[in-house]
């Protein structure tokens, strides 16, 4: 370049003027955290601000109970102040956030939040309202197989939110019908839908093995997985075109659970190659999660949902868009 700049140079300057939003929604243990966790892993903890849309509880554990709401209606929640935080996290200006307590079921002090490059926002009713959508470059849902969503939330809510087992229970069944009302409808506004399932020959399987599909809709220009399908081909990575429920054609990704270790880090490398922008966080713990033995373990194929997804983050950065 006539002016010495070097291409890394001109293709960071051309970054968008504001933060980068992700939404990642879904049911209640559907994996939203751990996803959020390790997309920041990749992007730089430094540059992310990660928000739980939960902290927008309009009551506590007990007021919900008293009131017979749950936390999955948008009535027990502030959905105006979320959207009018969402808006403002946008265009860069800082929030002053509510803070609820998820071990304890309370309503904490507010907090101060500054906006940073990227924005990870991940909750139950991020996408509810048209405004809130539009507050997003990517946006994600996540659908694990119920019975394996049940399991993590049993586990989670027992383990680390001080919930009896027979508590966990009874809120789970209290929920059904507002998940189906208001969160389940989400799903339509996803950009990727996750959907985590046991293999069939384990139908025990509650982490590192997991299989996963990504449904991809044309909302988000999709990186060519070719490179990647055709390394993967024999170790149980697929394309295929299908349709969605609505009849819609969509491309599903299908990651294998049973990957070898050499296979997947071969497939992890193609992915790391297409960021080069943020190749120095390579060693930072992607693809970590808690299983239900409250052990921390390794899933190549979160750590590929991770890359795909931090991918269109990077890309959304620089202004990349879908035709």
């Amino acid at each position: 370049m006539s002016d010495g700049r070097t291409a890394v140079d001109a293709f960071a300057s051309e970054r968008v003027d504001r933060p980068v939003l992700l939404g990642i929604m879904g049911d209640s243990a559907a994996g939203k955290t751990t996803l959020a966790t390790g997309v920041a892993r990749i992007l730089g903890d430094h540059q992310v601000l990660t928000l739980c849309s939960d902290d927008y509880h309009t009551y506590s554990r007990a007021e919900r109970a008293e009131k017979n709401i749950t936390a999955l209606h948008p009535d027990g929640n502030q959905i105006e102040i979320l959207e009018q935080h969402l808006q403002l996290l946008r265009r860069n200006q800082p929030i002053l956030k509510p803070n609820y307590n998820h071990k304890l079921g309370t309503l904490e002090p507010a907090r101060y939040l500054a906006p940073r490059p990227y924005i990870i926002v991940e909750g139950l009713l991020g996408y509810h309202t048209r405004a809130m959508r539009e507050c997003f470059d990517v946006k994600v849902f996540m659908e694990p197989d119920e019975d394996l969503r049940v399991k993590w939330k049993l586990w989670r809510d027992c383990h680390l939110r001080g919930y009896t087992p027979e508590e966990a229970r009874e809120e789970l069944e209290r929920r059904k019908p507002d998940s189906l009302r208001f969160i389940q409808p989400q799903r339509t506004f996803a950009d990727i839908v996750i959907n985590f399932y046991p293999p069939k020959s384990d139908d025990s399987e509650t982490g590192a093995h997991l299989d996963v599909h990504h449904l991809l809709r044309p909302t988000l220009p999709h990186p060519d997985l070719s490179p990647l399908i055709e390394a993967g081909a024999r170790n149980g990575l697929s394309l295929e075109l299908c349709r969605d429920r609505d009849g819609a054609p969509v491309d599903v990704l299908g990651i294998s659970g049973a990957i070898a270790d050499q296979a997947a880090e071969g497939l992890e490398n193609l992915l790391w190659e297409m960021l080069p922008e943020v190749s120095h966080m390579r060693s930072n713990h992607v693809g970590e999660f808690t299983d239900v033995d409250g052990k921390s373990r390794i899933s190549h194929p979160l750590v590929l949902t991770e890359l795909l997804v931090a991918y269109h983050m990077v890309k959304a950065a620089h202004g990349i868009k879908a035709n």
